[in-house]
């Protein structure tokens, strides 16, 4: 049994949310310049351009990448031999997230109830995605996640029939419908199988894996990278300004389902894909 001071997780936590705010991770910065560079369409090629050098100040300055420095994302994956002690997991999550916002000025975004719309003033709760893993460790990525890509997510209970043409034209129809709403490039993370209530997560754990991480499953590996030629293909491009890269990638995770079912989930992330990792 490994034991871990709920201390030692708000500080990791506080830490990881001031640090996904300045700077993007290496994986996405990369891909930001890849693009830049390839990019055939002048006035496309100038936006990714300013796009690169705003990450850039971001991370000399220490300024936040976005004036919308988002809800906070956290994917945990606690190891079944891991013991908190010191008070719970939760808890000690949301107060690094209370304690990262208010030590680095970040915009409180959160509201206490969906529709009475009264802000925490400390940007908690998180949303937190739960799973229990083997071994000894708790990794935790921390990830804010603005709402103009949020806003442009869907959900469909497709039927089995519907295949994976279904599946492709779904995911087509909400990057068209998206348009320049989630500041494009985009990244789209795609959950497949499941039910109502998973399916969306999985979605959302697309979008954690590394963009330079291909897919473990040759099939998927190969249905991403068709996917994000037909996502280009569509001329959105940075900004909705036109241009070849509309998005960077297309992520996919899949998960077993019913028969009868084939639950498909889209999960826009705009080119401010922040997040930052840490296993204890």
């Amino acid at each position: 049994m490994k034991l871990i001071q709920a201390n030692e997780i708000t500080e990791a936590v506080k830490n990881s949310c001031l640090e996904a705010n300045y700077r993007l991770p290496s994986d996405v910065m990369g891909a930001l310049e890849t693009a830049a560079a390839s990019e055939p369409f002048k006035p496309a090629a100038g936006i990714l351009d300013r796009i690169v050098e705003n990450h850039h100040l971001a991370a000399k300055g220490v300024y936040p990448i976005c004036q919308d420095t988002g809800m906070v994302f956290v994917l945990v994956e606690l190891g079944q031999e891991v013991h908190v002690e010191g008070g719970s997991l939760e808890e000690a999550i949301n107060e690094g997230v209370r304690q990262g916002y208010g030590q680095g000025f970040l915009r409180k975004s959160v509201v206490s109830d969906p529709i009475q719309r009264v802000n925490t003033g400390d940007n908690t709760p998180a949303s937190i995605l739960w799973r229990v893993v083997p071994g000894d460790q708790l990794r935790i990525v921390v990830a804010p996640k603005g709402f103009g890509s949020e806003n442009m997510s869907r959900l469909k209970m497709l039927k089995p029939s519907d295949g994976l043409q279904g599946i492709e034209d779904f995911i087509l129809e909400t990057v068209e419908l998206a348009g320049s709403n989630p500041c494009p490039p985009i990244i789209i993370g795609v959950g497949i199988g499941g039910t109502f209530d998973m399916v969306a997560g999985l979605a959302k754990r697309a979008l954690m894996r590394p963009l330079d991480e291909p897919h473990h499953d040759p099939y998927y590996e190969a249905l991403e990278a068709s996917l994000l030629e037909k996502v280009n293909a569509t001329g959105i491009g940075p900004q909705g300004f036109g241009g070849k890269t509309t998005a960077l990638a297309v992520r996919i995770e899949a998960y077993p389902t019913h028969i009868a079912g084939l639950p498909v989930a889209v999960n826009i992330n705009c080119h401010a894909a922040r997040h930052v990792e840490f296993t204890l």
